[in-house]
């Protein structure tokens, strides 16, 4: 089965497509799908567009038209944890979408996509990161550095906002112990369970999501996306 790949913008998806060998174009939706094979290993890869509509769109596509057996969702993300610098990159153990919950009292409580506390509750909160796959990740990237950038694995919060504010920075990381913050993590990780399929969230951090973020993004998105798209290579053997 092929490996399905997504990048959220054209600087992500551009490093992945000059890469692929016997590349072929199908349309599907809004999206371009295109069937290749990237260091030896079949993938499948899109540009979802930003958001957790396009991403989910996208994931159903890889899983139900193409029958990927993982999907994998590389690109950029703003850095939440403090001891985290530009470059470093994070890979999800779980993934939380901060903007989805309950309001009351002028406050969103953040609950599981889908659920409502009076209606169907749940004591879940996000979607971890499938064991045996986060082990072989683990064990691939032992002794692997990059030049100048850290890899950390933790949560990862994703949302349908682009996040240029301190303290509603500094409040998710508090409030969710987040490294990072993106907008399509979230989503992928729900219809790839849905669909019984194995996920993983890559993401390097172009900028730190504060009162400099939009700034820090458009500096150095290119060379920060490919960083997130060395560590893709590394692990395509464990997917």
């Amino acid at each position: 089965m092929p490996i399905g790949l997504i990048c959220a913008i054209p600087q992500e998806l551009a490093h992945l497509r000059t890469l692929l060998l016997d590349a072929a174009p199908v349309q599907s939706a809004h999206t371009e799908f295109v069937t290749g094979t990237l260091d030896g290993y079949d993938v499948v890869l899109a540009g979802s567009g930003m958001g957790k509509v396009n991403s989910a769109l996208v994931a159903t596509v890889l899983a139900d038209r193409f029958g990927c057996g993982t999907i994998v969702f590389s690109g950029v993300a703003g850095g939440l944890d403090p001891e985290l610098k530009v470059g470093d990159v994070v890979i999800a153990d779980r993934v939380i979408q901060h903007d989805a919950g309950l309001i009351e009292d002028d406050r969103l409580q953040t609950y599981q996509p889908g659920h409502v506390p009076f209606i169907n509750p749940t004591d879940r909160l996000g979607h971890p990161v499938d064991d045996d796959l986060l082990a072989r990740v683990r064990e691939r990237l032992r002794g692997f550095t990059l030049p100048t950038a850290a890899i950390r694995f933790g949560t990862v919060l994703s949302g349908d906002q682009y996040l240029h504010c301190e303290v509603t920075r500094e409040r998710l990381q508090r409030d969710f112990g987040g490294l990072a913050v993106e907008m399509e993590g979230g989503a992928v990780a729900q219809v790839a369970d849905a669909f019984g399929v194995p996920w993983l969230v890559i993401r390097a951090l172009s900028d730190l999501a504060g009162h400099d973020s939009r700034f820090d993004f458009l500096a150095f998105v290119d060379d920060v996306a490919a960083t997130s798209v060395a560590i893709l290579r590394r692990l395509l053997p464990v997917l």
